[in-house]
């Protein structure tokens, strides 16, 4: 068991740009001759994806889970996939056959790069409008709305033959903080957790899902120690395996962010997390150490070993179940054409009437992300526009006597690292001062809002603003496609 209890562990692989997965190889060879159970893989083109999985496979000595965080369809991380809306902009629709079917083209589009297993959907209410780390990623605040709409994507996605994961448990909904940067605490009572954030995550267990991922978290009035779930034996053994019944994986959220990490090191997060009835260890940063401490705590007896082999037959059984790469159903042109369609029906507008759209469009960007880890390329929207035949430049601001339309690209949504929601005053400073510069000049103009529909009672002026729920490219594209439509009218 000593050498088995390393498929426990799911290191990182992630892209870093020109270079490519290559300075990533060697560490990824040591996790492969330790005997990992499986890698999570962030960036990266389709190609360069699917030949890293097939040498994975090649090379592993077990079936392995690899996973993509694809919340927003695996365009979200994979290069040249499709890109949908955030779960709240597709529950908006207030269509299931359009989340269906969105959960299943995200499923084709990883199996055929070799993904078989996505950490998605986000079960997580929408309670806190200050939430920096769930907002739009959550269907809503409903609990009965979102356990309806959390069964319908983990259904259709496992139906392609990939798990799906609910997270984060038992609820990251309420937290005023970001796990990645502190551990947060959420201090509503045992009974209002019970009757509402943790109904989506039992309509999760009824619905079958393979995962859940956990919250670096603290519930007290769950675990009076102040653990954070991870970590918790009160939520993970208690509540989750014991009163849910729920015998399907468990896995970590990473181990690399702060909210696991209060007082602890990464070694000792991991052994408390197996020991509180995890069964899987996401993104070790220090992948020996780790190793070595979850083999000193078996010698030790400090992890169980009929825990540790039910958490291995629990990884082996759902690593099998995942169809082989070439048993899947590709994604037809139909199906990403209409992937396509999907960001742009929640495309919507917030405020006022859209003026007429005149080239060459003038695009003064605002960037309320520029602080975050890799924020996403801005220039989709001006390549999307070139591409449809518009001629568009990025300005300071308005040019006087121009005739073309001013648009203010705001950009402001929740990213990990960021620790706040909404827009900062300078962000907002910027853009009041493009308003009026638009205003003085008379020039016909309006904001397109690249973030939660909800913040933008918040943007300064009168100008007309459009919503396109989120920044990454695909929303960039549908937000082009949107001006596109309105030229000349």
């Amino acid at each position: 068991m000593k050498s088995d209890v390393a498929e426990l562990l799911v290191p990182a692989i992630r892209w870093q740009g020109a270079a490519g997965f290559a300075p990533e190889l060697p560490r990824v060879e040591r996790a492969l001759a330790a005997g990992v159970g499986g890698f999570v893989v962030h960036g990266g083109t389709q190609d360069a994806v699917r030949t890293l999985t097939r040498d994975l496979r090649r090379k592993s000595r077990t079936p392995l889970l690899i996973a993509g965080d694809c919340e927003r369809g695996a365009g979200q991380q994979f290069g040249g996939a499709t890109g949908l809306p955030p779960l709240a902009a597709l529950a908006s629709l207030g269509d299931l056959d359009a989340l269906r079917r969105a959960a299943r083209l995200t499923a084709k589009e990883v199996r055929t790069i070799g993904v078989n297993w996505v950490l998605a959907p986000v079960c997580d209410l929408d309670l806190d409008p200050g939430n920096p780390i769930v907002g739009t990623r959550a269907f809503g605040n409903d609990p009965a709305a979102t356990a309806a709409l959390a069964r319908t994507w983990i259904e259709a996605c496992q139906s392609e033959g990939v798990l799906a994961t609910a997270k984060h448990f038992p609820g990251h909904g309420r937290s005023g903080a970001d796990s990645h940067l502190v551990l947060p605490r959420v201090d509503a009572g045992d009974d209002e957790l019970r009757e509402a954030d943790i109904v989506p995550f039992r309509a999760a267990i009824e619905a079958g899902v393979a995962a859940f991922l956990t919250a670096h978290v603290a519930y007290p009035a769950l675990d009076p120690s102040g653990a954070p779930a991870t970590c918790s034996r009160d939520i993970i053994g208690g509540l989750l395996r014991t009163a849910m019944g729920f015998d399907s994986l468990v896995v970590t959220d990473a181990l690399d962010m702060a909210g696991v990490l209060d007082g602890a090191t990464e070694a000792e997060a991991a052994v408390m997390a197996l020991v509180a009835g995890c069964d899987l260890l996401l993104a070790p940063a220090d992948l020996d150490g780790t190793l070595a401490a979850l083999n000193r705590a078996v010698d030790e007896h400090l992890l169980d070993a009929a825990m540790v082999q039910r958490s291995l037959r629990r990884r082996r059984k759902w690593a099998q179940w995942a169809s082989s790469p070439d048993e899947f159903r590709k994604p037809s042109a139909a199906d990403i054409a209409w992937g396509m369609q999907l960001t742009d029906r929640v495309i919507h507008l917030v405020r006022g009437s859209p003026p007429p759209v005149r080239a060459p469009i003038e695009v003064a960007v605002v960037d309320d992300d520029l602080d975050t880890p890799q924020p996403p390329s801005r220039g989709v929207l001006f390549e999307s526009l070139r591409a449809a035949g518009v001629a568009s430049r990025a300005v300071d601001g308005p040019t006087p006597g121009a005739r073309s339309t001013f648009v203010i690209a705001l950009y402001g949504e929740v990213r990990a690292g960021k620790g706040r929601s909404g827009y900062s005053s300078l962000a907002l400073g910027q853009v009041a001062d493009l308003s009026a510069a638009a205003r003085a000049a008379g020039r016909e103009a309006m904001v397109f809002q690249f973030g939660d529909p909800r913040f933008a009672w918040a943007i300064p002026g009168d100008l007309p603003v459009a919503c396109a729920w989120g920044g990454e490219g695909g929303m960039q594209a549908a937000a082009a496609r949107w001006l596109v439509l309105r030229r000349g009218l």
